[in-house]
């Protein structure tokens, strides 16, 4: 398949601005599917993959596996209740890593490598890395940028103008790395995307809840919680922005949204866990976290929360935190989870959340989701007992501590030691490959613009774009597994592979090609450094393979991406910059790549 992109490629002579998509034909490809099968994908005009078992082009299937803990995950992304292998958590603090390893830890813990972090890694080992990023202030929020760069002009008010620049310019420029990967984790499970934002001056109300998110990525989960739930954008989102109380009169009753994905998918799941992620049992039954009638008397808390102001002719309100609005307010008895408020107000709203994060469901249902963003598809029950109970107590007796979490699920064995079964890993998300390649190769938007845009058109772009989530389910689901495959006889998850089938790998193909060559306005590479590896085929490949793959490219592959560089001469017309896009592209379409192990 590499030589297939390397010789239409070398037909297109290197040029998106002639309008030829590097994978414009029909495509037939043979891959692997994680368990040493080959398996072939072919595509024809506009086909996709059904759930037949049509596999896709250029990516083997990420057979995430279980990280040798030896359980299996359901079709659902639930684990089969069987005992932890070790509660003691196992970390590796003093470890001396070299560059490969360096580049690796990168891939997980930022939104890409670059030479100069992965010499600080190397230099400073992973804990004192995380320690420096953990240290790092935020340069500027994304509000205080949109305020700068003059987006809250009244001529913007009804646009979104604005969020898709500065989140782009900070997940590839911003030092605070660590921060920003952690907080576009929280942001794909608390889900809010801004197509599903009402009211004017969107733009600044959802870059205000990134901002939560961000502020508070290594604070206290307790802590997002309460914040999320009186932010404008999520009261729009989710519907909740002046909830009524019941009307006895109407028979109307308070919308149960919120009430909803904030159990569901923001705290508990639909199932009671153990610690270690498997499902607690009852004649044989998964036992459920909560019922309709929770949901009901939950709403109930969340009725009353408005809007601070309701002045528009500026964003400001779009920022404050909601407040109650004492005459749609349920000040009665409120039940759910086997406890009760009374009083109305924020005071329930507070022992609400209060009751909900105390639940012993949600250390491990979070702490999987975020093994499941950083590192890897299908961790082991040990693997979530370690970090959930790190959740539970950050060895200072105080519950919901994220710099611990993230500690415990970056320098965890699982995550540090290069596992060996092909089983493990994930597929890189959208967004991470695109970043990866902009902070590899210096990226940046002299005008300030960052006109990259939204990028979730999944036929002519990545398919995902952050902030766009189409529902409050996001892009992918946590549980997915693509049907027909071996992933799903095996009973493991792949949760990237829901935006993932013939139409979007091409066009991830074609856009990244344009990228690579051109960028998109002035948003443009930096390959300085590179060039002067560009003669020496060898040296080119083996730093983009160290930088962008962490060192994962396997000799084959290796092989076949220097026999495309050396087709092209170093001494050509434009051959020094034709071979180092050659090495970025076909790396970055490489299985090897996108199945980050």
């Amino acid at each position: 398949m590499l030589a297939s992109i390397a010789r239409q490629v070398a037909v297109s002579g290197w040029n998106p601005m002639m309008g030829r998509d590097i994978l414009a034909e029909p495509v037939t490809a043979a891959a692997d599917d994680g368990a040493g099968t080959p398996v072939v994908a072919t595509r024809s005009a506009g086909s996709a993959m059904g759930t037949g078992g049509a596999l896709l082009p250029l990516l083997a299937l990420a057979a995430c596996g279980d990280g040798g803990g030896g359980s299996t995950a359901s079709a659902s992304g639930s684990t089969s209740a069987t005992p932890a292998a070790a509660t003691t958590p196992v970390v590796v603090v003093n470890a001396a890593p070299t560059p490969t390893e360096a580049s690796r830890f990168l891939a997980q813990a930022t939104m890409g490598a670059t030479r100069s972090t992965i010499d600080a890694v190397v230099s400073r080992g992973y804990d004192g890395w995380l320690t420096d990023q953990m240290a790092l202030p935020r340069a500027t929020t994304h509000w205080d940028w949109l305020v700068a760069n003059g987006y809250d002009a009244a001529t913007n008010r009804n646009y979104l103008s604005g969020l898709d620049p500065t989140l782009w310019r900070q997940m590839i420029v911003e030092p605070d790395q660590l921060r920003q990967r952690v907080g576009m984790a929280l942001l794909d499970i608390l889900v809010v995307g801004i197509d599903g934002v009402s009211d004017q001056w969107r733009a600044f109300s959802m870059a205000a809840y990134v901002d939560i998110l961000l502020d508070n990525a290594f604070g206290n989960y307790r802590d997002i919680l309460g914040a999320i739930t009186t932010n404008f954008a999520m009261g729009s989102f989710l519907t909740f922005m002046y909830n009524k109380k019941a009307n006895p009169t109407t028979g109307a009753q308070p919308d149960e949204n919120y009430a909803r994905e904030l159990m569901q998918l923001f705290t508990l799941g639909l199932y009671q866990m153990n610690m270690d992620g498997s499902l607690k049992m009852n004649g044989g039954q998964p036992m459920e976290t909560y019922v309709q009638a929770d949901v009901s008397g939950l709403a109930r808390v969340f009725t009353g929360l408005s809007p601070a102001t309701a002045d528009t002719s500026t964003p400001a309100r779009y920022r404050m935190p909601m407040v109650i609005n004492a005459g749609i307010n349920e000040t009665g008895a409120s039940s759910f989870l086997g406890t009760t408020v009374t009083g109305g107000g924020m005071a329930a709203v507070k022992s609400a959340l209060d009751t909900i994060f105390a639940h012993p469901n949600v250390p491990p249902f979070i702490s999987k989701q975020l093994i499941q963003r950083l590192v890897t598809s299908n961790p082991s029950p040990g693997y979530i007992n370690r970090v959930a109970s790190k959740f539970v107590d950050n060895g200072q007796g105080v519950r919901g501590d994220m710099k611990a979490v993230i500690r415990a699920i970056l320098l965890d064995s699982e995550a540090r030691n290069l596992p060996t079964a092909a089983t493990t890993g994930k597929l890189r998300e959208p967004v991470l490959r695109l970043t990866g390649w902009a902070r590899a190769f210096g990226v940046n938007s002299p005008s300030n613009a960052w006109g990259i845009g939204d990028t979730s058109n999944p036929t002519t772009r990545l398919g995902q774009a952050k902030g766009h989530s189409p529902s409050v389910f996001n892009f992918y689901r946590p549980g997915y597994t693509p049907a027909g495959t071996s992933l799903a006889s095996s009973g493991l998850v792949a949760p990237e592979f829901q935006i993932t089938n013939e139409q979007s790998v091409v066009a991830y193909v074609n856009y990244m090609y344009g990228l690579i060559a051109n960028g998109t306005g002035d948003v443009k590479a930096d390959y300085t450094a590179i060039l002067t590896l560009a003669a020496d085929s060898k040296a080119l490949v083996d730093e983009i393979n160290l930088v962008l793959a962490a060192g994962q490219l396997s000799a084959a592959t290796v092989t076949a991406i220097r026999g495309a560089v050396d087709s092209v001469s170093a001494t050509a017309t434009n051959g020094p910059i034709n071979r180092v896009g050659i090495a970025i592209l076909l790396t970055m379409a490489s299985p090897e790549y996108l199945n980050l192990r």
